[in-house]
Order: structure tokens, then sequence, then C-alpha cells
């Protein structure tokens, strides 16, 4: 039984609970493997595979075999594939112009000089413009034998071995490959067989080179973080992207798994990938939180690979500004007795504001008995808010029960009048229906210290549209 996980992205506090799971991200690349050559048809690929090339040959002497099956699969795969356009249906709705008119530049090594401090009771670990900075974190409470950091730190030839069996087994997009040809690192995280890790493990992302706005600098970070679960093994993550300055322009290309907060900067592009395999009888849990980015996708993709598995997905996104919160997810179910449940809210609070959600479930035809719901709520508060909902499910066996739905709305007048009706103001009665409407997917959220910090960043994002729209 195994799990494969990789996401590229921005994640929130994720909780994972499964008897075997690997997490698979991209590493850099070595003087060894093959120059991109300039026989590609799209030449704003072709430069940034280039560029993120040269930026690793200067620091990177050897990497470790599974960084470079990923390096030597993710550069074959940039050679034929163009920049995603409208015209694509994958990207019909999400405009990716801010990145392909930007000056993208790799950041080739994390500041010299840091000024951030760490805010978790958690063990943790904090990746800095994609690059691990063991200064900045704290995994002394992790339990014998749970090891978190390098790949190349990895303390025996067996876990080696066993992370190498799930790199570059899984093809993603564009930005999948750009990832895994540009990270500089992998980042593992190994539980043995039949360890529980009682606290969660909090991986923090910071962004801190970012171009001016108006400057077109996209400085460009890819971190890779690989989870593997080993049979009987049981641990939470918690992930969580932060930009370190206000409206800086960056683009943060992540790989990893479960659930998480994303808080960036609303100038930046956050594209993120998270990609699991589940086997018999394991559970997996993810929770998100996304807010930030002026364009802000996350690509899930998770595969039931054994009978009695239990999949959970919840997701809650918020644009407050001229802002994309794009979530495509895709849930292939293969064997018996699968259960799946996935809840997907998003509030467009501005005019220029736009939601994207694709939600694939594809239950296959040995899959008998599964039992998967999927549920999609947008709420919109300006006249030319957008959103754009794709549910579906693919059904080929024939003993299943299964459900989607999709609602999109303003708030209701009779929620309204039943506040009003009881004396409470207008301004009160918004307030309370809001926050409660994206509550029901933070609630969620394992850990009281994310939730309240998740519930004051929202209420804060939203407090200016609620008095605006109540004025």
């Amino acid at each position: 039984m195994a799990a494969t996980l990789l996401s590229p992205h921005l994640l929130l506090n994720p909780k994972l609970s499964i008897q075997t799971s690997v997490s698979k991200f991209p590493t850099p690349k070595s003087r060894s493997t093959p120059k991109i050559r300039a026989a590609f048809s799209d030449p704003f690929v072709l430069q940034i595979a280039e560029s993120l090339e040269d930026s690793l040959s200067s620091s990177s002497t050897s990497s470790p075999p599974p960084l470079q099956k990923l390096r030597d699969a993710s550069s074959q795969t940039v050679l034929s594939t163009p920049w995603p356009s409208r015209k694509d249906e994958p990207f019909r709705f999400t405009d990716t112009s801010l990145i392909r008119y930007s000056q993208v530049t790799p950041i080739s090594h994390p500041p010299t000089s840091i000024a951030i401090s760490t805010d978790t009771q958690f063990p943790n670990l904090s990746i800095v413009d994609g690059h691990i900075v063991y200064s900045l974190s704290n995994l002394s409470q992790l339990p014998t034998g749970v090891f978190v950091g390098s790949l190349s730190s990895l303390p025996s030839e067996t876990i080696t071995k066993r992370v190498s069996e799930f790199v570059a087994n899984f093809e993603g997009d564009l930005f999948w490959s750009l990832n895994g040809l540009g990270t500089p690192d992998m980042a593992v995280v190994y539980v043995p067989a039949g360890c529980r890790v009682e606290m969660p493990l909090h991986i923090v992302y910071y962004s801190v080179e970012g171009g001016d706005i108006g400057s077109k600098k996209l400085p460009v970070s890819n971190p890779r973080v690989f989870v593997l679960v080993e049979e009987g093994g049981e641990i939470g993550v918690i992930e969580e992207y932060v930009g370190v300055g206000e409206n800086k322009c960056y683009w943060a290309n992540t790989v990893t798994e479960h659930s998480y907060i994303q808080s960036q900067s609303l100038s930046a592009a956050h594209i993120k990938w998270t990609s699991v395999q589940q086997g018999s009888s394991s559970s997996y849990e993810l929770i998100e939180v996304s807010t930030g980015g002026k364009l802000s996708r996350h690509n899930v993709n998770i595969q039931q690979v054994g009978p009695d598995t239990v999949t959970e997905l919840s997701a809650f996104h918020l644009s407050v500004g001229d802002q994309t919160q794009d979530l495509h997810s895709r849930l292939v179910l293969d064997h018996p007795r699968g259960y799946s449940r996935q809840l997907h809210k998003c509030i467009v609070a501005h005019s220029l504001g736009q939601a994207v959600f694709d939600g694939n479930i594809k239950v296959n035809r040995y899959a008998q008995q599964t039992d998967a719901g999927q549920l999609t709520r947008s709420l919109l508060l300006e006249p030319r808010a957008t959103v754009n909902v794709k549910p579906n499910l693919q059904i080929i066996a024939d003993d299943v029960k299964c459900s989607h739905g999709a609602a999109i709305s303003d708030l209701e007048e009779n929620q309204l009048f039943y506040f009003l009706a009881r004396g409470i103001d207008l301004e009160t009665a918004r307030k309370a229906l809001i926050f409660s409407f994206g509550g029901e997917v933070i609630e969620r959220l394992p850990y009281s210290s994310i939730r309240k910090k998740v519930e004051t960043h929202i209420k804060a994002l939203l407090e200016p549209t609620l008095k605006g729209s109540s004025s």
C-alpha cells in the first residue's frame, strides 16, 4: 500500500492520515543532464527552462539519484509542452498573462540576511524562496525514526530507494515540469511503519525576493516536498505560504500534499500541484484556504490504488480584489468500497474578482460500492464578480452511490430579513452570513491556533468590503 503526493503551490493546514503514503516532488538538475536545446516551438518556455538550468549549474555539483531522475523526466516534458493559453480547456477561465508577460528570473540562493520570525507551536520546517533554511526550523520534537529535511541528507539508502520508486511516476502540466526542472532541492518527510506523529509538521514557505509593481520583474521559486508515510503511519501536515513585504511581485511554483493556507501578496502568481496515491484502507484529508495572489491556481490529483480508501477534500477560496482563485481537482477511484467527499466554497467580493472550480471524479469499472459526493457553492458579492464552475462525475461501475451539486448566488434576501426582523442591523447581518459561509471549511482545520489565525486574516480582508456594501 502506498500513497504518493505532490503539490506545487501554497498550502494551508493539512491533516494527513495514510497507512502508506508517498509524496513526490521535483529536484534540481546537475551538470550531467543534457542541456535543453532551442528546437522548441515556444520561445518563452524555452527561455524559462534554460534560465532554470543556468541558475542551478553554478550551485549543483552532483544531485541525488531521485532528484536527477526527476530533472531528466521534467526536461523532456518541457520540450514538448507549450505555454498554456485560454484556448486550452484546462486554462479556459484562467489567464496566465501575469507570468507570460513578465521578466521571469529564478532565485538561485536564499537571502543572505533573513529577518523572519517563526510563530508556531509545532515542529516546523522553513523554506525561503524555494530553499530549506534549517536556522529558521525546529524539528527537535519529532519522534525517533521520523525524518524531515533535504533529500541529500536521508539517513539510509533504503529510504532513498523508496523515494526513487515514486519520483517522476506522474506527469502533470507545464508548471509541474518547470518545478521539477528548477527546484534547488527536494524536502523529504519520512514516517516509518506504525509510527503515529502526535504533533503536526508545520511547513512554512516564505517568499522574500520580489519585484516592484510595474517593474515586470517576477522572481520565481520552485519548492518541492515529498512525503512518504509507511504502512500504519500517520502525520498531520500544515503548509502555509507567506509573502514577506506587501505588494511584491513574485511567482511561487510549488509541489506538495494535503491541507493548506495561501495568503501571499495580492500581486503574486501562485501555482501549486498536489498529487496523492492512496493505498488500501488509507485515509487522506485536505483542507485548503486560499486568499492571496493575483493569480492562484491549485491542481489536485488523487488516485485511490486500493480498496476501502477514504478521501476528504475541503476548500475555501476568497477573492477580495482583481484576483483569480482557481482549483482544478481530479479524483480517480479504481477499487471497491472507496469513499470520497469534496466541498468547495468561494466568495468573490470584487467586481474584477474571479473564481474557477473544475472538479472531476472518475469511478472506474472495478470501483464497486463506491460512495462519492461533491458539492460546490459560490457567493458573489458584487454585480460583475465572476465564477466558473464545472463539477462532473464519470461513472463506469454500476453499484455505486454518487452525487454532485453546484450553487451560485448573492446573499439571500430571506436570510437578511430574518436578522432584520429580530432587530439586527444590515451590516451585522451581512457579516454573520458571509463569515459563516466560509466557516464551514475553516472549522474543519484540526488545530485551534491555525483556525484562529485564519479567521482573523479573513475578517481583516472582508472588513473593507462589508463596510462599503452596507453604506
